[in-house]
């Protein structure tokens, strides 16, 4: 799962980044307003983090601005405006849930697994024509036959299934599975698409991943 935090106290977006990855979650973080809602306007994100208070631009702007380009993102809003009005005007601009600072880490931890169930982040496999992908284990199975993918071709494959008949660019791929800060170019998402192919036709899988140039990627059954 992908959370983005938006975030100006540089400190503090920093030791939530840190907490959420000794959880196994991924986290961005941005530092003001402006750029908080470009980023959440990816759709690569589970989960958004947003602070009211932020330079450029303030977080009931963002949220509002969010919900009417129709992103259905969870956004838990993290701030120290406490006052019954704020928590009104907050959850009216978008957030799903309000959480004042100080806050306790067990509490913010226990919301941001909340909201990920209500979106049904917690499934437990993805399905295709013949074939599943199985969560726990990280195998694609179809019939009796099954094999395990490596993580990065476990997100690739996640991210097609998900999106089923529905296209998928290659920035979009490189973007949610190898993170903004990589050097990982396309040819990076062509080399697992390939051996994601290999591996469908290992296991008798009747699911295509096809290419469109210019669109990315999407699956076709036989």
């Amino acid at each position: 799962m992908k959370i983005l935090i938006i975030e100006d106290e540089k400190v503090l977006a920093d030791s939530l980044k840190l907490m959420l990855a000794s959880k196994g979650f991924e986290a961005d973080a941005v530092y003001d307003g402006e750029s908080g809602e470009q980023y959440a306007m990816l759709n690569i994100y589970d989960l958004i983090i947003l602070d009211i208070m932020l330079p450029k631009q303030n977080g009931y702007k963002v949220a509002k601005d969010i919900r009417e380009k129709r992103n259905s993102t969870p956004i838990l809003m993290l701030t120290a405006k406490s006052d019954i009005e704020d928590k009104v005007q907050g959850l009216n601009s978008g957030a799903d849930y309000y959480l004042t600072k100080p806050f306790d880490a067990r509490e913010l931890l226990a919301c941001v697994n909340a909201l990920l169930r209500r979106q049904g982040s917690q499934v437990n496999e993805l399905v295709f024509g013949n074939t599943r992908l199985d969560m726990e284990s990280a195998s694609l199975v179809c019939d009796e036959n099954s094999v395990r993918l490596s993580a990065r071709e476990y997100e690739v494959m996640r991210i097609l299934m998900a999106s089923g008949t529905n296209h998928v660019s290659k920035e979009t791929l490189l973007t949610k599975v190898w993170g903004f800060d990589s050097n990982a170019v396309e040819n990076h998402v062509e080399v697992y698409v390939g051996f994601l192919r290999k591996k469908l036709v290992s296991i008798g899988s009747d699911v295509r991943i096809e290419a469109v140039r210019r669109l990315g990627y999407h699956l076709e059954c036989e």
